[in-house]
């Protein structure tokens, strides 16, 4: 008999940059709920690997956890995850969150920013998607994606909720996402902070490429006073090449329609989206 029992029963699937750890964060703190801590990609990057590679990410789920699922916020993007994933988990739960594109496609710029993928200013990324990073922006363009998956899944498999309500709601967030996978809600003290902030100090970039060998030996070090006043002796906030005012709005525009049809299919209120953009703000 093939052993299904470690399959995913749900499935965070995006967006990218929209804080999807901050809620695989709140879901594992939940004794009830396993999640491995890497983000898997198999439905997307890594599906030439196999099946058995993917099982290995749920090995050591404990036995008492009766809920599992895993995080991999590129799938709502990937062109092929969607059927890949309603051939092998027809009946996986879908949790899907979703960013003001705008502000998604400049943190996302700023990600690859901070680790030296990318060393232009934002216009040479963000103006058009024909540059070498069209996923800035298109990426965003969450009706052309959501439309593959509203195809392959009942509506109902699907819960869709706003980065603006994670900020002002957290709670209420963590509890419909729990509802919605079958779990009883678990809350811990302060859950409003951000999971990955750009904000954050970090060592000088060929600092960190000359270390990164040492990661995973290092990892466990980190929190221990002594360690923490060192690394805080070297490390600094990242300075971002800003977004200009004008550049804002013409990315607003970019997404205007797809932001309607979104509205219209998902029956999200995103009159906050379709407003002057505001300054935006770092994440």
């Amino acid at each position: 008999m093939i052993d299904r029992t470690w399959r995913p029963q749900f499935i965070v699937i995006g967006a990218v940059k929209a804080a999807t750890t901050w809620i695989q964060a709140r879901l594992v703190e939940n004794p009830a709920i396993f999640m491995p801590p890497p983000e898997p990609h198999y439905f997307s990057s890594e599906f030439e690997r196999g099946e058995e590679w993917y099982r290995a990410f749920f090995q050591d789920r404990p036995g008492a956890a009766h809920l599992i699922g895993e995080k991999s916020a590129d799938y709502l993007a990937h062109p092929l995850a969607a059927r890949r994933i309603a051939a092998t988990l027809p009946d996986v739960k879908l949790v899907l969150q979703l960013r003001n594109p705008v502000e998604r496609a400049y943190s996302d710029y700023k990600m690859l920013y901070r680790r030296g993928t990318v060393k232009g200013p934002p216009e040479d990324y963000l103006t058009t998607p024909d540059n070498p990073f069209a996923r800035f922006l298109e990426d965003g363009l969450y009706a052309r994606h959501l439309a593959r998956w509203f195809d392959l899944f009942p509506r109902e498999q699907m819960l869709i909720y706003l980065y603006d309500d994670v900020i002002t709601h957290p709670h209420a967030i963590i509890e419909a996402v729990s509802r919605h996978i079958g779990a009883e809600p678990v809350f811990e003290a302060d859950r409003t902070a951000r999971e990955n902030n750009s904000r954050s100090a970090l060592l000088p970039l060929p600092l960190r490429k000359a270390l990164a060998p040492l990661k995973s030996s290092v990892r466990p070090l980190r929190g221990n006073p002594v360690f923490e006043s060192m690394r805080s002796l070297l490390a600094r906030e990242v300075a971002y090449p800003p977004l200009p005012p004008a550049l804002r709005e013409r990315m607003r525009d970019f997404y205007s329609r797809d932001i309607e049809s979104l509205e219209a299919m998902s029956g999200l209120d995103l009159a906050r989206w379709k407003s002057p953009t505001r300054a935006v703000p770092a994440a």
